[in-house]
This record gives structure tokens, sequence and C-alpha cells, in this order.
């Protein structure tokens, strides 16, 4: 199955092969790659926008995520009966808030989208961080994911997670 990424953002040059391989490879570390996956950049007017939509918070943010698959619990995999619900979901990713972020913390654009894709994964596969235990476990997936991404590709990516009383 595949990955598609859109850009829908100008304010910060993006690289979307390189965005959409590195999260084939996340699909293929958690053994996903049967699902697709839409990854879409937006810029900070439209994250907020959907933001204040879809969870009443009225400012940019870094990532979002919205399942195909509603009601999973963390470490399931989706139930599929038909081909057409091998759909992951979509990522919204608001760049320009990422990169300022980076900017201010001095760190790799790239990577960190990296780390945001690998995060918006966990999401969309029922991953919260609503409570400490929540938040406890996804940091865990997060740490087994970019480890073996790091792994593979040679890379020292970290999780970039709040703690869950400290909202995005």
């Amino acid at each position: 199955m595949s990955v598609v990424v859109r850009n829908l953002q100008k304010v910060v040059p993006l690289r979307r092969a390189r965005l959409r391989k590195d999260a084939d490879t996340i699909r293929h570390i958690l053994g996903i790659r049967n699902f697709d996956l839409g990854i879409v950049c937006v810029d900070d007017r439209r994250i907020q926008q959907i933001n204040h939509t879809y969870r009443r918070k009225d400012r940019p943010t870094d990532v979002l995520s919205f399942p195909f698959h509603e009601g999973l619990r963390p470490g399931k995999m989706p139930c599929t009966l038909h081909r057409d619900e091998l759909n992951l979901g979509d990522i919204f990713l608001g760049v320009e808030f990422i990169m300022r972020q980076c900017q201010e913390d001095s760190l790799d654009l790239h990577g960190t989208l990296t780390v945001m894709i690998a995060h918006g994964i966990c999401h969309l596969l029922g991953y919260r961080h609503e409570t400490e235990e929540d938040w406890s476990e996804m940091l865990q997936k997060e740490i087994y994911i970019l480890g073996e991404y790091n792994r593979l590709t040679g890379q020292h990516l970290l999780p970039l997670m709040k703690r869950c009383h400290e909202d995005r």
C-alpha cells in the first residue's frame, strides 16, 4: 500500500520523497506497510483552523492525527474486512510551527518531521497521552520506533513528547 504526502503550504521548503521514505520505514518497523497513510503538510493558519475545529484549541500546533479506525487500543492492529479498510488515516503536520520549534531548540527540521510522523502514527494506532500512564505507554512506543529507525538509517532521533499535562 502507499504513503501519500501532500504539501499544501509554501512557507517551508520540503522534500516530499524523503518524508514518504521515512514514513514507509516507520510503517515497516511497525509491520503495517499494507496500510495506506496520508501525510498533509500545512502552514500555521491551516493547522490552527483544524486544531480549533476538532480540538477546540484556537492555536497552531505541530501534529494532528485522524485515524481511519476508531477506538483502537494501543498495540492492537486494525481489524479489516475489506481491502478498502487498509487505511491508517491522515496526519497533518504544522510545518511552519515545527520549523519555529526547530529554530528555537536548534533541531534539524527533517529529523523533527520524522519524529512527528512517528508520533502521528502512534496516535493512528490508538496511543494517547492524556494521562501519565497513557503518556508513558506512548513514549515507550516512540522510543522503540525511533530506536529501530535509528538502527536502520544511522540517524540519532529521539522522541519530543512533552508530559501529558504540558499540552501543545
